[in-house]
């Protein structure tokens, strides 16, 4: 079963371009929470996904909670820079949900409360200026540390 990567409110479609291919070469499936800032035929979305549109599931939802009740009993990982425990430090397993937030904003604060315990943070230097990481390069950190776990499997 593939990891699953969720967009939450996506804002810059490169980014979401960049997470398109990142999902076409490791078989995650993407799951895109609308509003989505940009539509999926602008040029700056397929010009990052280049052609591998066609290569990935994508599923779409009109809001968090759509998509919570459809995944209910999933295991859930929420990425913000508000989490204590890293992202190395938790088991993900087949079929798991690695969920990232808006990029102006991340994961809304109530979203976030409910599921304290299931967040995870990437590292980086504790700096007042460095408030996050690119959101498509976090997906790819994150992805990558699930599938290590998991197991490569049929990657060369």
């Amino acid at each position: 079963m593939p990891v699953n990567i969720v967009l939450i409110e996506p804002e810059i479609p490169g980014n979401t371009g960049n997470i398109i291919r990142t999902c076409a070469c490791t078989g995650a499936n993407l799951h895109l929470i609308r509003p989505l800032g940009f539509s999926m035929e602008e040029k700056k979305l397929r010009r990052a996904g280049l052609d591998y549109l066609d290569l990935v599931e994508i599923f779409y939802y009109d809001n968090y909670a759509e998509f919570e009740k459809q995944h209910e009993g999933g295991q859930f990982f929420f990425y913000s820079t508000k989490a204590s425990k890293n992202h190395d430090e938790v088991s993900y397993k087949d079929g798991c949900f690695l969920i990232f937030g808006k990029e102006t904003k991340g994961i809304a604060d109530h979203i976030l409360e409910a599921h304290k315990e299931s967040m995870v943070r990437i590292p980086m230097l504790n700096e007042e200026r460095m408030r996050c990481l690119n959101l498509s390069n976090s997906v790819a950190i994150g992805v990558y540390e699930a599938i290590r776990q998991i197991g490569f499997g049929s990657f060369r």
